[in-house]
């Protein structure tokens, strides 16, 4: 439930909806408008109803119908498996789960062909945990019961696991190692954005240090002890030193045609998960994984200076 605050009096109905609703499109919030699932002070309004201080808004989205999800033999690097849990290396380019747009050539699709057993938490989702961006490659964690999946889940909420990533950046950073701490949220001009200038942000944290510099660059090290969408690629951009090949926060122009090439060439960004920590949920003990750069990556580096 929502209430009116004085600064948002005057705004549209579909239009307040739409900002203050992260995963919710201006397209699908008016659909729920029109089909009775939002009340403005207990009755319907149309979308274009002009909000008054201290009303009340209620919202029951409709799920919309999902296709089923069907096994699909796409090839995925097992870092190792147990009776409770599986870790995989997802490869860049590949979508985590379904959703608009995607409802095939996903991990969940490549899952579901290579094992029998997840946790059923989301059919869409088999033993899913947490997730990485599509062009971001590295470490994940899969669930194969639901006791897994909850203890993993509040490993995660409780910022008990402990998560590495590899990131090169566009400039030369000076400082070894520092912190960034800047609320996110998503960005209220570009709705599938994350930005600083959230209306509605949450605390963010991410760590670094520098690994190496190179002409132009610089090699890092990010431990996020958040865990918010985008958060790395948002923080680094943030601070002034964009994640090398990121179309969405802070594509640079390279002078050096050869290395503007090789940018170009591996056509994903710079940033790959290569280490996790948590405790199994099963025997309590510490376990690492480790994922090492991906070939493309290293190559990029030698390309870049290295």
């Amino acid at each position: 439930m929502f209430v009116v605050k004085p600064e948002d009096a005057g705004s549209r109905l579909d239009t307040f909806l739409a900002h203050h609703l992260e995963k919710a499109s201006r397209a699908l919030v008016q659909r729920w408008i029109r089909g009775g699932s939002v009340t403005v002070g207990g009755r319907q309004c149309k979308a274009s109803h002009l909000l008054v201080k201290a009303e009340t808004i209620e919202v029951t989205p409709v799920p919309a119908a999902q296709p089923e999800l069907t096994p699909e033999p796409i090839p995925i690097e097992v870092i190792y498996e147990d009776e409770d849990l599986v870790v995989v290396n997802k490869s860049a380019g590949m979508v985590v789960h379904p959703g608009a747009g995607n409802w095939s050539g996903t991990l969940a699709n490549a899952l579901l062909h290579h094992f029998s057993q997840f946790s059923g938490r989301d059919p869409v989702r088999p033993g899913i945990v947490h997730r990485l961006d599509k062009e971001t490659s590295g470490i994940m964690l899969v669930a194969k019961n639901e006791f897994i999946h909850e203890s993993l889940s509040r490993q995660f909420k409780k910022r008990e696991v402990e998560k590495h990533y590899l990131a090169l950046l566009y400039g030369e950073l000076k400082q070894t190692s520092g912190s960034i701490e800047v609320p996110i949220g998503r960005d209220p001009y570009a709705r599938t954005k994350i930005s600083t200038r959230s209306t509605r942000p949450r605390a963010a944290l991410t760590m670094y240090e520098v690994l190496e510099l190179l002409p132009g660059f610089t090699y890092v090290r990010a431990i996020p002890r958040t865990g918010r969408t985008h958060q790395i690629r948002v923080h680094f951009h943030h601070l002034g030193f964009p994640v090398v090949g990121d179309k969405s926060y802070g594509h640079r122009r390279i002078e050096n045609t050869d290395k503007a090439n090789a940018i170009r060439a591996v056509d994903r960004h710079f940033l790959h998960a290569t280490f996790l920590r948590i405790t199994h949920p099963t025997t309590g003990k510490l376990v690492e994984f480790e994922a090492p750069l991906p070939d493309e990556l290293e190559e990029l580096l030698i390309t870049l200076g290295k």
